[in-house]
């Protein structure tokens, strides 16, 4: 495929329906053309760097020798290895899990393995031509040099499409390695079948940082191979079949035959036969060139929904790679019928919802959700279905779901929000009082620290290790329920959360005016110094006492109650962006993208430049959020300032750019902050939302007014009912600190 067919993809149209059911018809354009996956690929980013399709199950890219934490996706940009191409990715998290189905085209003799960079006899791994390289939304193209192949790849939801070109009087081998897969993640079981001359079956089974994960796949090739080699445990195994923890298989293909061989590969949470219903269903054919496109046009449509308008190129590809970046997850986990594999170990079949999995909630429920929500409201209803399937499968709301599986990553109850949210705004198409169910039931769970919480009101520093981030997250997620509970008239459960979703006040110590470790007698833990900071290994969470203070969105009058005046809370708020100090030698590498203490590279840190706007002074809001903007995203590998964590990292940039931020966990309070765009227009139920800045003075940092649909509007925040519904917000933009609501 030449450059001019692979990026040139006709105008296609988008038919957006109001919630009048007229038609609107509006030109979709190439957006794609300001993504540049590159971002976050450098640094401690973390993205998945390859193809696939919005929310597909299938991410299919390379993936590289070594197994630490900047390679947990697979791909780092300072490294050119490659050991092969799997077809599952985590994109920006800090886990080494998945890489399943990792396919790599060789020639010659090679030795099963993954290798090591001293000789390429140690294993299958190859250099990728990095000059070469190429990756758009939905393609990924490389060369490897060891081989002298030309790799291409492009993806639909549950099937890779390969395309290799091979030298011509080589003989060409596709080697399928079921041993290695992410950083730490360890084949239990592996089934490869032939099923005839031109198609392969099976399965990988592996546990890892998710406990029990099964993979079900079908590969079809272009052309008839020859023969398929077992390598089992290091040893050739004939027959039609291999089977093993330590397998690979190779299928040869004969030499002399220039054209490339294609392979599509399609994957399953349930079954060989649901692999082949898929591949049957999404990729039928074998036209490479059309999938390309038919994945380019999956990405237009999403991203068409928001259109933003700026005469700053870098700004406008910083932004929309975010927006690519948050559509990566959650990731359909289902068959095309919608058969899928449960938490509780069951294929569940004609539930009449689309299962998802990727669940990295106690990043996502800050802004990648709440984004969700205006943008893909028609998603959220399977979103919340398969939440609460998953608390009816394993008891509770899921924590950090992954394949099936809780792996009770990370602290608090990050589930909770997302469905608070989810009823507090009103979404259809799930039963709210189960989600209510599942709402209260999670959250008094006598598990991961709430048995203390029950019982002495918070969780003392000398019962468990990250006491304080348990707790206050926990506050967080009862602030939610609390606020579903006075939404379905549960008076006596509104009471009750409410009450405990004070509990931050426990550790807030007067005499130094920050969160601190308190012991089950009541006393202080020492020595202290809000600086300290041991990587998992204290009273917080990836954090100190600098950033954790602040971690109390559900209730920020209660929070500067505790400093004793508003006047304190902004002074103590002032010293965050500029404080310095030691964290020590075992401090969190999470703690990163510095403002003095504010760390924006973590999530608890993401609400706190709002809390400005919030106590009236919006003016340090817009101050801070323009400074985040400008200097923590770039438009270059190391562009972001922490790991990416499916999207929230992303979904921040997106959100503040458009000049408002969902403070409170859940209830779509959207607060302003600092409008980085001239004009935005989201696709909405209603028609388009608007959003436009008017610029009054010379440097207009700051909001001087806000107009409402042609009208004065004296509030700091707006509503999520408001947005959906359409309409036009006016930021007037100046140069004076004021507020105007």
């Amino acid at each position: 495929m030449d450059k001019k067919s692979l990026f040139f993809v006709p105008v296609l149209s988008l038919c957006l329906v109001s919630c009048g059911g007229n038609q609107e018809k509006q030109e979709m354009e190439d957006l794609t053309q300001f993504v540049d996956p590159r971002i976050g690929t450098g640094g401690h980013g973390h993205v998945f760097f390859g193809a696939n399709v919005p929310y597909g199950f299938v991410q299919l890219g390379p993936t590289s020798i070594p197994q630490s934490w900047d390679w947990v996706s697979g791909y780092h940009e300072s490294d050119s290895t490659v050991i092969g191409f799997p077809h599952t990715h985590l994109s920006g998290t800090g886990i080494g899990d998945l890489h399943d189905i990792n396919v790599m085209p060789v020639v010659g003799e090679v030795t099963y393995a993954r290798g090591d960079t001293t000789s390429y006899e140690t294993g299958l791994w190859s250099y990728s031509d990095r000059s070469k390289e190429v990756v758009t939304p939905g393609y990924y193209r490389t060369h490897l040099s060891r081989y002298n192949v030309d790799v291409e790849l492009t993806a639909t939801k549950r099937v890779g499409f390969h395309k290799y070109t091979f030298p011509e009087k080589e003989s060409p081998a596709i080697v399928f390695d079921m041993v290695n897969g992410g950083c730490w993640d360890k084949t239990t079981d592996a089934v490869i079948r032939v099923v005839n001359d031109s198609t392969l079956s099976g399965y990988r089974y592996s546990k890892g940082w998710a406990d029990d994960q099964r993979i079900f796949f079908r590969a079809e090739f272009s052309r008839k191979f020859d023969s398929v080699a077992f390598i089992v445990n290091d040893s050739v195994k004939e027959g039609n079949m291999g089977q093993g923890a330590q397998l690979f298989a190779r299928v040869n293909f004969p030499a002399g035959n220039p054209a490339p061989i294609y392979m599509k590969v399609a994957l399953s949470p349930t079954s060989e036969e649901g692999a082949q219903l898929n591949m049957q269903t999404e990729l039928s054919g074998w036209d490479f060139e059309q999938t390309v496109a038919d994945a380019k046009a999956a990405w237009n449509k999403e991203l068409n929904k928001v259109k933003v308008s700026t005469q700053d190129a870098v700004s406008k590809k910083i932004f929309y790679t975010s927006l690519y970046h948050t559509l990566f997850a959650p990731s359909e986990f289902c068959d095309v019928n919608g058969d899928y594999y449960g938490a509780d170990k069951q294929i569940h079949h004609g539930k009449g919802f689309k299962n998802y999995t990727t669940f990295s909630l106690w990043d996502t429920y800050r802004a990648a959700q709440p984004l969700m929500t205006i943008l893909q409201p028609e998603r959220m209803s399977d979103i919340i279905n398969t939440m609460l399937h998953i608390y009816e499968q394993q008891g509770k709301l899921p924590v950090w779901h992954l394949m099936g599986c809780e792996t009770n990553c990370m602290v608090g109850n990050p589930g909770v929000p997302v469905v608070a949210d989810a009823i507090l705004k009103d979404i259809k198409g799930f039963d709210s009082e189960l989600a209510f169910k599942a709402l209260k039931e999670s959250s008094m769970l006598p598990e991961r620290g709430m048995e203390y919480r029950i019982q002495y009101g918070f969780i003392p520093a000398d019962k468990m290790t990250e006491a304080i981030a348990y707790d206050m997250e926990y506050a967080i997620a009862d602030w939610a329920v609390a606020q579903a509970a006075r939404r379905l008239g549960k008076q006596e459960d509104y009471a009750y959360f409410l009450e405990r979703s004070k509990s931050y006040k426990k550790y807030f110590d007067a005499a130094t005016g920050f969160m601190r470790g308190k012991l089950s007698d009541g006393s202080w833990r020492t020595p202290f110094s809000p600086y300290a900071s041991a990587h998992r290994d204290d009273d917080y969470c990836e954090g100190n006492a600098w950033q954790y203070t602040w971690l109390v969105p559900q209730d920020v009058e209660g929070l500067v109650e505790c400093f004793g005046s508003k006047e304190a809370f902004v002074h103590k708020l002032d010293s965050l962006f500029l404080a310095e100090g030691d964290m020590g030698e075992a401090s969190s590498p999470d703690i990163s993208g510095l403002i003095g203490q504010y760390a924006h590279g973590n999530e608890p840190s993401h609400h706190i430049t709002y809390l400005y706007t919030m106590v009236g002074q919006p003016w340090k809001t817009a101050e801070r959020v323009k400074e985040i903007l400008h200097t923590m995203y770039t438009d270059q590998p190391d562009g972001l300032s922490g790991n990416e964590d499916v999207g929230q990292m992303s979904a921040w940039y997106v959100l503040s750019s458009f000049g408002f931020y969902q403070v409170e966990p859940a209830g779509g309070k959207f607060v302003f902050g600092y409008p980085n765009f001239e004009k935005v227009e989201i696709a909405v139920p209603g028609g388009k939302f608007v959003i436009k800045r008017n610029d009054q003075g010379q440097q207009n940092n700051y909001i001087q007014g806000v107009l409402l649909n042609g009208k004065e509007y004296k509030k700091s925040w707006i509503g999520y009912a408001d947005i959906m519904k359409g309409g036009e917000l006016t930021f007037l933009m100046g140069d004076k600190s004021v507020v105007w609501y």
